[in-house]
């Protein structure tokens, strides 16, 4: 538009920034600036999703080579880890922010620097003032630091810090049983660290399938992590080279205290929001994060918002899909809509933890009558690949429907593999499968999946003799 200097202007330079910004160049011809304060590519691309994947990785093969080597004839004996030289196979991963900078550029007009609201269609970045019509922001989110007496003082990381850490601690205490602590711990505890887990919720995991959770919690603790429920810290302090950690139970049971080299802070994720100067454009925030709309719009004609800066899933491929629909709202005919109904996310802990659909606590809370069907993990061959012998699975995979309409509502899996598993049953939650129509395909043998087909079997047995 006459006296504006872009068509778009993105605040942020991470998953979605990067997608709304390339629709808009590449599907409608538009002018972009790309503000970034801190990390181009933003935080999965640098300090999340990507490098913990290959931490995550490493610590398998790990895992795999000493627990079972021996059993499958491969002589691991001599195996010995270094967890600096995986720093630095993860820093070649990532690549440097050199690349990152000029890939913006090449494709955008990249800007370094704080942006902030002056008004609702312009953008403060130094002294340099931008316009524009559509603003888009997408400044992501950072770890939310816990009010703990003492943790200034104690020897703490968050999930950035800790891809930094080049000498193994021998303790490592995960504060926060989510999807960061419990990748980062498990991976931790296969290099060799004493883990314990501390999470103030009930179990682990708690947002995820009871029963999943419930055998990921056998899993860990089979493998030597402690795991500490239903409980908080209530003060840190320095002890000598590592930190002492005062836990108190729910229940009101008497304090007591834990020892760790390292803490790792891993209890949820704050918006980055303070420095846009909201206020000044109107745009309503809440300590979630800014609100949209379905279309990706703010209470402000003219701002969206996309990514982990909003309320709601803070997943990549979700940002992505976000920025889509935000690109077309802004350029297109806007008759595009974000839906999270059916929505598949993994933990990759091993066994992975993966879902998607509602959970059976979900189905009953919305009113449906829920019947569920399940299938343990140590029925699969497929399991046994990689187990030592003396060893059970730990795993199932769990199927939730409707009882009179056999549609299928969710499928949770707690198997080798389970965030692959989830993906084709998206489409078929969508398109209305029943349980019926899942019992009476085929699979593939040996799998994983095949404990889907096993679960639908079953159901469906369970109805015939109720009749």
């Amino acid at each position: 538009m006459p006296g504006t200097d872009f068509d778009l202007i993105v605040i942020g330079s991470g998953g979605a920034a990067r997608e709304a910004a390339t629709r808009a160049t590449t599907d409608y011809g538009a002018s972009v600036a790309v503000i970034e304060r801190e990390r181009w590519g933003g935080s999965c691309a640098n300090v999340a999703c990507k490098p913990t994947k290959q931490l995550v990785a490493a610590a398998s093969l790990l895992h795999d080579l000493r627990a079972v080597g021996a059993d499958l004839g491969i002589h691991s004996a001599g195996v010995e880890f270094s967890l600096a030289a995986l720093k630095a196979r993860k820093d070649w991963l990532i690549g440097s922010q050199d690349a990152w900078r000029e890939h913006f550029d090449d494709a955008f007009t990249a800007i370094d620097g704080e942006g902030s609201f002056v008004d609702a269609r312009t953008i403060r970045v130094g002294e340099r003032l931008l316009t524009a019509d559509r603003i888009l922001i997408a400044t992501g989110s950072r770890t939310a630091i816990p009010p703990i007496p003492g943790i200034d003082d104690a020897p703490w990381v968050d999930n950035v810090g800790l891809l930094e850490v080049t000498e193994l601690p021998s303790s490592l205490l995960v504060l926060g049983g989510g999807a960061v602590g419990l990748e980062f711990a498990q991976a931790f505890a296969r290099f060799g660290s004493r883990v314990t887990i501390v999470e103030g919720a009930p179990r682990i995991a708690a947002r995820s399938d009871a029963d999943a959770a419930a055998e990921l919690t056998a899993a860990f603790r089979a493998e030597g992590i402690e795991i500490v429920t239903n409980t908080f810290v209530t003060r840190l302090s320095r002890d000598g080279h590592g930190a002492m950690a005062t836990l108190a139970p729910r229940d009101g049971s008497p304090e007591h205290t834990v020892r760790a080299e390292l803490i790792l802070v891993a209890t949820g994720r704050r918006a980055n929001v303070e420095q846009l100067e909201l206020a000044r454009a109107g745009v309503d925030s809440t300590p979630a994060g800014i609100v949209v709309d379905d279309r990706l719009r703010t209470n402000v004609e003219g701002i969206w918002a996309a990514g982990d800066v909003i309320v709601g899933p803070q997943f990549t491929p979700v940002g992505a899909e976000q920025a889509q629909v935000a690109a077309e709202d802004m350029f297109g005919d806007g008759g595009r809509r974000i839906d999270y109904a059916v929505l598949p996310t993994a933990i990759f802990t091993d066994p992975e933890l993966a879902s998607v659909g509602l959970t059976e606590e979900e189905a009953r809370a919305s009113g449906v009558e829920v019947e569920t069907s399940s299938y343990p993990a140590d029925g699969l061959l497929r399991s046994y690949y990689t187990l030592p012998r003396e060893a059970s699975a730990h795993g199932l995979v769990k199927l939730v429907y409707e009882r009179d309409s056999r549609r299928l509502l969710g499928l949770h899996a707690l198997v080798k593999g389970g965030a692959e598993l989830v993906q084709g049953y998206s489409l078929a939650l969508r398109l209305g499968a029943t349980i019926d129509d899942v019992a009476e395909g085929f699979y593939a043998f040996p799998t994983t999946g095949e404990a889907v087909h096993y679960a639908a079997e079953a159901a469906l047995a369970g109805a015939a003799a109720a009749v």
